[in-house]
């Protein structure tokens, strides 16, 4: 399945499956650097690395210096500074706790993470480029093989967030109640709250996980998930190499990251699934569960967005029954 996701903002920020600011490193520049939300990132920036600070640029904020900033050191280069004022307490850092974890699985390469505040945190600077055929097919053996990394549960022993909603991480053993426990029934929750779905729809909804059990498809060990990897959260840089960005990582079922990109599809989509199989193949009938794992994204784009996504996560759940 396929859709849009909700409208960029300007100086391309883009606005997530959940209502969180993605900046987009390849965007232009946008914000004056004298203003007060950039001379405030420019001096936390600055204590967080003891560095010197040359200039911040505001690649796209919201209000209250919300959004991307990209800050040059006076010793030469850039780092990437994320901002959220007012965010929830451990916010940032389990963003910060899930880039280091996809990190260290040594797969698809992953900014390092290089200072955190309650509400600001500093990673690598990528030179953007475009995706190549070559580092497509990289990409794809990369993300099996962080997938194969593997986690100890289904969850994390930290707390989750998918974008500005939280997402209970409470580790379990067994994927199929923690799909339908964790991930698909609280949003479905959400999302009548919002007025997305009808009672009566979500009783359709709520049948699906009731036989979540028989749906699941073949046994699988925790895979190291990216959690949110939709094609804005995959950044190409100047060499055609994948970055993983923007995480909401997790112990999880590998067919969830894939079903993610195939509901907002990266470039050269089917080169990256080809060069995954070779390296951790996938059941014959994996693509049969794919809606099964869209209803998670879809569900949470519901409960923030409303509109249509409340009428597809409903498609997708009626073809399992």
């Amino acid at each position: 399945m396929r859709t849009d996701r909700p409208g960029s903002s300007a100086h391309g920020v883009k606005r997530g499956s959940n209502g969180e600011i993605h900046a987009d490193q390849s965007a232009a520049p946008g914000g004056a650097c004298g203003d007060r939300a950039t001379t405030m990132i420019g001096d936390q920036v600055a204590a967080l690395l003891g560095a010197k600070v040359a200039g911040v640029t505001a690649l796209g904020t919201g209000s209250g210096g919300t959004g991307g900033y990209r800050v040059a050191l006076l010793s030469g280069g850039n780092v990437f500074a994320k901002a959220y004022p007012g965010s929830e307490p451990g916010f940032l850092a389990a963003e910060a706790r899930g880039l280091q974890w996809l990190r260290e699985a040594d797969g698809v390469t992953v900014p390092e993470v290089l200072g955190e505040l309650e509400d600001l945190l500093v990673t690598a600077w990528i030179n953007p480029g475009r995706p190549t055929p070559s580092g497509a097919e990289e990409f794809g053996r990369g993300l099996a093989t962080v997938h194969a990394r593997g986690a100890q549960t289904f969850g994390a022993p930290w707390n989750g967030y998918i974008g500005a909603l939280s997402m209970d991480n409470t580790e379990s053993d067994d994927w199929p109640s923690f799909y339908a426990e964790r991930r698909v029934l609280p949003y479905l929750r959400a999302a009548v709250d919002r007025g997305a779905l009808e009672l009566s729809q979500a009783a359709d909804i709520e049948a699906v996980c009731a036989r979540i059990e028989e749906l699941a498809g073949p046994p699988e060990l925790p895979a190291r998930l990216h959690g949110d990897l939709w094609a804005g959260n995959v950044h190409w840089d100047v060499k055609g190499r994948a970055w993983l960005i923007d995480p909401a990582a997790h112990g999880g079922h590998r067919e969830t990251d894939l079903a993610m990109m195939a509901l907002f599809e990266p470039p050269l989509l089917e080169t990256i699934l080809g060069a995954y199989d070779e390296v951790h193949p996938l059941a014959d009938d994996w693509r049969e569960r794919v809606a099964l794992h869209q209803l998670h994204p879809l569900l949470v784009h519901a409960a923030m967005f409303g509109g249509s996504y409340g009428e597809q996560a409903l498609g997708a759940a009626r073809q399992y029954l």
